[in-house]
């Protein structure tokens, strides 16, 4: 097995080099590699697959939170707040609405597989944003801020949503009572957020650490964290974003916290989007390829809609508003943080979202990375 993750890591980043040469996000050769290395890995690599992906996807919560400021949120105002939800939740409707009509799956299986391609990709949409703000581009008006902020919470707003529709598919029953339960789990979920990040916070000035002790503290507490929801109605994984986004208060703290996380990234990036590539079933790859580019291309009009009505009443041009809706286009992190637990649960849908997932990010990565790019030269 030791061999198998040498040969994900060391392939994984020169693929991801060479088509970062080319101006293509990095994540396409890692998944390339894992699609193509797929029969040669070890069989114990498929039994930890699902583990490291949730430590991936912990990685990344805990990161975009410690990225993201409130204070800067709030200057920010309504667009960005209507961009936490809004797109994504446009975009979970049409497809719960329009994928079984292309596919033999029930609205609700329709509704999971949108909760996955609901998220933009922070891989992608991030530091094109931070340079954009370290380049001066849009800042008059707050633009990269305003889609860093939305897109940041978007993926934890759709993974609450993820969650809940899993649980209702995994039990084979509708309970109206996972609806009630969901705002709830959300509410918790901040308050918990909240405290875990003060007790941290207390823990660091208290104790004199350097950054590597630093963030082995707060991952381990991250992960002993998801456990509670075995036990109560938390959104746990809202819980580690608003802990990193309460941390950040303390620039120092948050400063070292952010290097650590962002060389940690680095590593589970490769393990992440190389697994994928290794889950995917070629033959059901060609099999849904064409239909799957049709649903993600219908669900992206409803997706760019609800961007266009975010920007309404602002002060953007109408050259900046379409900059806002190609910016959210690019998915890539979530899908392939989340596209493969169906799968693994033995979901009958599994194997479609799984595909679907692959299909998007291979789809949309490149094209929203190359039109976030070439269309910077239109913000003030």
């Amino acid at each position: 097995m030791l061999q198998s993750l040498a040969i994900i890591l060391l392939l994984g980043l020169v693929f991801s080099k060479i088509l970062e040469k080319f101006k293509i996000p990095g994540l396409i050769g890692m998944i390339i590699v894992g699609i193509c290395i797929s029969k040669f890995m070890h069989p114990k690599i498929f039994n930890i697959s699902s583990d490291l992906r949730q430590i991936a996807l912990i990685v990344i919560l805990t990161r975009s939170g410690l990225s993201l400021n409130l204070d800067n949120l709030k200057k920010v105002g309504r667009p960005a707040m209507l961009l936490c939800f809004l797109p994504a939740t446009f975009e979970m409707i049409a497809c719960s609405i329009i994928a079984p009509m292309i596919f033999k799956i029930s609205h609700l299986e329709g509704a999971l597989l949108g909760s996955v391609l609901a998220a933009v990709s922070p891989a992608v949409v991030s530091p094109r944003m931070i340079r954009m703000i370290e380049n001066k581009v849009g800042i008059k008006k707050g633009i990269p801020e305003m889609i860093l902020a939305g897109a940041s919470v978007d993926d934890v707003y759709v993974i609450v949503f993820f969650t809940s529709f899993l649980t209702l598919l995994s039990k084979n029953t509708l309970s109206y009572m996972e609806f009630v339960k969901l705002p709830i789990s959300i509410v918790l979920g901040i308050v918990f957020g909240v405290i875990l990040g003060k007790v941290m916070l207390y823990i660091y000035k208290k104790i004199e650490m350097n950054s590597v002790s630093m963030t082995i503290t707060l991952i381990s507490i991250s992960f002993l964290a998801i456990k509670i929801q075995d036990f109560l109605p938390i959104a746990v994984l809202l819980s580690l974003m608003v802990m990193g986004m309460t941390i950040n208060r303390s620039k120092d703290i948050c400063q070292k916290l952010n290097t650590s996380y962002m060389n940690l990234w680095k590593v589970f990036e490769i393990l992440l989007f190389v697994l994928v590539g290794v889950s995917i079933k070629v033959e059901y790859l060609k099999e849904n390829f064409i239909l799957g580019i049709l649903l993600i291309l219908l669900i992206l009009i409803f997706r760019m809609l609800a961007v266009y009505i975010c920007v309404l009443r602002t002060n953007l041009n109408t050259k900046e508003r379409v900059f806002c809706m190609l910016a959210y286009i690019p998915k890539a992190t979530v899908q392939a943080a989340i596209g493969g637990v169906p799968l693994a649960m033995g979901l009958n849908c599994g194997s479609l979202v799984l595909t679907i997932s692959a299909i998007a990010i291979l789809f949309t990565a490149p094209i929203g990375a190359y039109l976030i790019d070439n269309t910077q030269q239109y913000i003030v």
